[in-house]
């Protein structure tokens, strides 16, 4: 598939359900963090989590319009955003914390790392759904145009 047809099609439904996912992870994420207290990990993985749950059956149908096994596409959905959270908050928090060294107080820095987070895991997420949780299976001698 070329990459003109990703842009125009599953990534374009993709940025419109990752809006929505953003808005409801980063308002859980910035309440568990400041209105309960919660730390960063903890507040960081309540937050994706419940994004996740959204977000596997709105990219299921609706960006991806999946046609593999639902129960196979849960699972690799699961594996990928397990491996994306850990990938982009791990590598999130200690780049936040030497580019803003000296400059954010601890806690600002936890928070621009939770922003960070968030850009990295986007990137990160829209491949492992694009290509492995959603990956199509193939009909006839060709994958089925997304």
């Amino acid at each position: 598939m070329k990459s003109k047809e990703i842009a125009s099609h599953s990534f374009v439904r993709f940025l419109l359900v990752g809006v929505l996912n953003t808005v409801l992870s980063a308002v859980l994420m910035f309440l568990l963090y400041d209105g309960f207290h919660l730390s960063y990990w903890p507040a960081t993985a309540i937050a994706y989590v419940a994004g996740a749950v959204v977000s596997f059956f709105l990219n299921f149908r609706f960006t991806f319009k999946s046609n593999a096994n639902p129960a196979l596409a849960a699972l690799r959905f699961a594996v990928n955003v397990a491996v994306c959270y850990v990938i982009a908050y791990s590598l999130a928090q200690p780049l936040v914390k030497t580019v803003f060294s000296g400059v954010l107080t601890p806690e600002w820095s936890e928070r621009a790392a939770m922003v960070a987070g968030m850009g990295l895991y986007t990137i990160l997420n829209y491949l492992g759904q694009r290509f492995f949780a959603f990956r199509r299976r193939k009909s006839g001698n060709h994958d089925e145009k997304r």
